[in-house]
């Protein structure tokens, strides 16, 4: 497919420069800026192409190198793609048949040696830019089960939402939408984002919805926090944003920064739901990863690593990380035992642990459901906990810290949603009298 029928079917008028950038072409909505191309020859040196008004790029055939593909947005991001044109490299030895100029129709071999003639090489970064329906879209495809008036209401209120925010900022939300996720990093939120989230929680979060426990949250205030919580959905971390928030704990939300799995970045909408606050891609462990999330253990350990490293340099920066220590969704809304590796986020100094109980949403965002449902949602916060004690009545032992934090947080939870640290759960008597004594 040329350049032109590309254009043509995307819809797209191109831009070009003669210094060849920026190329911006519009097709579906998505905004591709910065196409780039250069050359190297057999050193590696810089060689001279340039981009003529017509879209070709002199010394490359366009049927071969230059084919423009439509950005799928549910799967962009900002890579660099990288195509060579086809051919003999250069100083490569190759041979063709050439017709004889006789006249006799005879055909000869030719052999030739390329020496100087570059490898045109032709860079592209694709940076997505949202047009307004796309984001709408892509935020109301949370709801698509509910009713046509509450749809429609809701898609009013995001729609006024986005109308009402300067471009620049939409521009900068559709960017962190592309590329959150690519790389095991640190990820700020986006102030748009956070907006729009509270926008759809007005509207999906019923009545009595609530956070209980904010003294404890201001009593934390100022201090490098941990938050462990059980982890029912997706939809976790948004609710304890939004119920923070609501609760007057802006100062805990405002630098709350979530560890957040591979999955996580898994689409449009999921980014979309990423940046309400910031994240850490950290890998699953493997024996709870599934889908697109399993890697190798040596893969995990390596960027588990690098995410902790970026983790504790956030809480020195003043961050309150937000950690589901049970390392994936709970199946049946019961606690499933905390991973021991997680007491790694508590090695810093002086860092504080708010255990935190969340329910409702195993309702909200059920697990195998892409959509959100209207619930009324509780979290509940407990006492902060000094991590370095802790650490100190365990001797260090992992199992046991992260065995007496499954505890607090199960002591915000009903009967129910309690699971392994419940009345009858076994192996856990040591962690129990050391939950007892930091209690006393």
């Amino acid at each position: 497919m040329g350049v032109e029928q590309s254009e043509r079917i995307a819809g797209a008028t191109p831009e070009i420069r003669d210094d060849g950038v920026p190329i911006v072409a519009q097709r579906c909505g998505v905004r591709d800026e910065g196409l780039q191309h250069a050359a190297t020859d057999s050193r590696g040196q810089q060689a001279t192409t340039r981009v003529d008004r017509r879209g070709g790029i002199a010394g490359i055939r366009r049927s071969a190198i230059l084919r423009l593909q439509q950005v799928d947005v549910a799967a962009a991001s900002d890579v660099e793609r990288v195509a060579a044109r086809t051919g003999p490299r250069p100083s490569e030895r190759f041979e063709r048949e050439v017709a004889v100029p006789d006249g006799t129709g005879k055909r000869r071999r030719q052999t030739n040696n390329r020496k100087t003639m570059p490898t045109r090489v032709l860079r592209f970064r694709s940076r997505v830019t949202l047009g307004r329906d796309q984001l709408v879209a892509a935020i109301t495809d949370f709801l698509a089960n509910q009713d046509p008036a509450a749809l429609a209401a809701m898609r009013t209120a995001v729609t006024s939402e986005i109308d009402s925010t300067p471009n620049t900022a939409l521009v900068a939300l559709a960017r962190r939408m592309a590329t959150a996720g690519d790389d095991w990093s640190y990820y700020d939120s986006d102030p748009v984002a956070r907006r729009l989230h509270h926008v759809l929680a007005d509207h999906i979060l019923k009545p009595g919805s609530r956070l209980e426990g904010v003294e404890h949250v201001h009593a934390a205030a100022g201090k490098p926090i941990v938050m462990f919580a059980n982890h029912l959905s997706y939809a976790d971390a948004n609710l304890v944003e939004v119920l923070l928030h609501r609760a007057g704990g802006d100062e805990l939300a405002m630098r709350m920064t979530v560890i957040a799995g591979p999955k996580v970045y898994s689409s449009l909408k999921r980014r979309f739901s990423s940046l309400c606050f910031a994240t850490i891609k950290t890998p699953q462990s493997s024996g709870v990863a599934s889908e697109d999330a399993v890697m190798n253990p040596r893969e995990v350990v390596r960027a588990a690593r690098q995410s902790i490293d970026i983790a504790q340099e956030r809480l020195r920066h003043g961050d309150a990380l937000l950690v589901f220590a049970e390392g994936t969704r709970s199946r049946n809304k019961g606690l499933q035992q905390m991973l021991s590796g997680v007491s790694r986020y508590l090695d810093a100094d002086d860092t504080w642990i708010l255990p935190v109980g969340i329910t409702g949403t195993e309702e909200l965002f059920p697990v195998g459901d892409d959509t959100l449902h209207p619930v009324e949602a509780v979290a509940r916060v407990g006492a902060p906990i000094d991590a370095s004690r802790l650490r100190a009545l365990c001797h260090d032992d992992r199992r046991l810290v992260m065995d007496v934090v499954g505890l607090a947080i199960a002591g915000q939870l009903p009967e129910d949603y309690k699971g392994v640290y419940g009345p009858d759960g076994e192996g856990l008597d040591d962690a129990r009298q050391i939950f007892q004594s930091l209690n006393a």
